[in-house]
């Protein structure tokens, strides 16, 4: 299966001024963006909420990169980083597509905000709402229980 613009020709600076430009066009008031090592970040504000969305980025190292198709032959430098290259841009815009299909569905009215964002949704802690729910879930399908709702010090309960 082909991956979503995995042939694109769109610079990924081009791909983050896109989301910008989208998120502008549906009422984010903010917008951040940043990146460290092989992960990405895009933050915005909209209808009072803080969202995130972390976008991992290939590694220059990564064996799919320093290797042809079929890992049948090592590439050369140059290669190799055309292909991070290549794999960045494609990164970049899924993320772009994502963000205007999220917004796009919510402006026509085929889902809510919330049910769309909720999970990237920012906690006073810097994480994000799935962030602090994936373990809960981890654990509720593994023991068939319902994490308790309050998870306080043994002294307060």
């Amino acid at each position: 299966m082909v991956r979503y613009a995995s042939h694109t020709a769109v610079p990924a600076d081009r791909s983050r001024t896109e989301i910008e430009r989208t998120l502008t066009r549906y009422g984010a008031t903010t917008f951040v963006y940043g990146w460290q090592d092989e992960a990405a970040v895009v933050a915005f504000e909209l209808r009072g909420r803080q969202v995130k969305f972390a976008l991992p980025l290939p590694s220059k190292a990564s064996r799919a990169l320093t290797y042809t198709p079929g890992r049948k032959r090592l590439r050369t430098p140059e290669q190799a980083l055309q292909a991070w290259e290549q794999a960045t841009r494609q990164c970049w815009r899924a993320l772009a597509l994502i963000i205007k299909a999220k917004l796009e569905a919510v402006a026509s009215g085929v889902t809510t905000f919330e049910d769309e964002c909720s999970s990237r949704f920012m906690l006073p802690n810097g994480n994000t709402v799935g962030q602090w729910l994936h373990p809960q879930l981890v654990q509720a399908y593994e023991t068939q229980r319902m994490p308790p709702m309050l998870l306080l010090p043994e002294h307060h309960a």
